[in-house]
């Protein structure tokens, strides 16, 4: 599955905590040049050669380049050079200024720590997640990501009761129908999730206005399809996601098609044209944030997540999902049937 490094991609997919009010781009004339040389070979795709003309406008920058250092982190941990990635968060925190900063680079060293850990398997990782966390919060208390983040590395330190308050403390900080602090609720009340290969959280509002939130939706099997109307392949798929709706009518499975088409007229035509009754929902194209969170580079692209949450399954192409979505769907029913009785 492609979902790493997850809390990086989220980092820099999303708005950053504090606004910048100040450019961060490199201020030495060659720095400039070699920072949008770099920015042309990342739009191309080509991430080592951006990789090395960040780490060089830094330099040239005299690694006081903070765009740099977020592109060096970024493309670093795309990669696997976690060295490089250890070295622009170390270089964020030496350079940051002011509470906030300070707050925000050594929650970026936290990000990085944590997605080390998660590749490698070494609880060191989580422990210095853990520790720079710490600091973040102690240079600026009211942090929501941050309490979140050091939730999630001592979770995976096995120290679920610290766990549980970080998640409580996140909890009071968020408002409600928040999908991260839903989130966090699942994980005080099963600290083991935070362990686990879950979904990312989301929540959207569907074509016909329903609002859907991933774990509004525990207890039930969700199939998530990435496609869009100008993609012949996804065309050539519909009949037999047509027919997964068909045959699982009434099961414990929610089935959501994620279009990236750009034209939302289009796409309504089509989905009513075509008779896609099961939840619909527009990103608007591989730079959505749903795509984005998902690491979608290709389409048709189904992803098969677990009634706790859990990621099952991926497939690019049209794919006989069927045998597993039994599964997974018997296993629902299996864990209403507990919970029923507990009751």
């Amino acid at each position: 599955m492609r979902f790493l490094p997850f809390s990086l991609v989220l980092a820099f997919a999303l708005t950053p905590v504090f606004a910048q009010e100040t450019a961060d781009g490199p201020a030495d004339a060659k720095a400039q040049k070699t920072y949008k040389g770099a920015l042309q070979d990342l739009q191309e795709d080509n991430t080592q050669w951006a990789l090395d003309g960040f780490k060089k406008a830094d330099k040239q920058d005299g690694g006081h380049c903070l765009a740099c250092q977020k592109q060096m982190i970024a493309c670093g941990a795309e990669i696997g050079d976690w060295k490089t990635a250890e070295f622009a968060a170390g270089e964020m925190v030496a350079e940051a200024q002011g509470v906030q900063d300070t707050a925000m680079a050594h929650y970026q060293f936290a990000m990085v720590f944590l997605d080390e850990g998660l590749l490698k398997h070494k609880d060191d990782f989580f422990t210095h997640a853990d520790e720079e966390a710490a600091k973040a919060l102690a240079a600026y208390p009211n942090f929501p990501e941050a309490v979140f983040l050091d939730g999630r590395a001592l979770a995976y330190l096995q120290q679920d009761d610290a766990a549980k308050a970080r998640f409580e403390q996140f909890v009071k900080m968020e408002p409600a129908g928040d999908p991260d602090r839903q989130r966090a609720l699942r994980y005080i009340s099963r600290p083991e999730l935070a362990r686990a290969r879950m979904a990312p959280a989301f929540a959207v509002t569907t074509v016909d206005g329903q609002r859907v939130s991933l774990d509004d939706l525990q207890g039930k099997v969700v199939l998530i399809d990435f496609w869009a109307t100008w993609c012949e392949p996804c065309r050539e798929a519909l009949p037999h996601m047509k027919e997964i709706a068909k045959k699982f009518q009434g099961q414990p499975l929610v089935i959501l098609s994620v279009s990236l088409d750009a034209n939302a007229q289009q796409w309504r035509d089509f989905i009513t044209k075509n008779d896609m009754t099961w939840l619909q929902y527009r990103d608007g194209g591989f730079s959505g944030p749903i795509s984005k969170m998902f690491n979608v580079e290709a389409i048709p692209h189904t992803f098969t997540i677990d009634a706790d949450g859990v990621l099952q399954d991926e497939h690019i192409g049209d794919a006989s999902v069927e045998g597993r979505l039994k599964k997974l769907i018997a296993s629902a029913r299996e864990l209403q049937s507990s919970e029923t009785s507990a009751k």
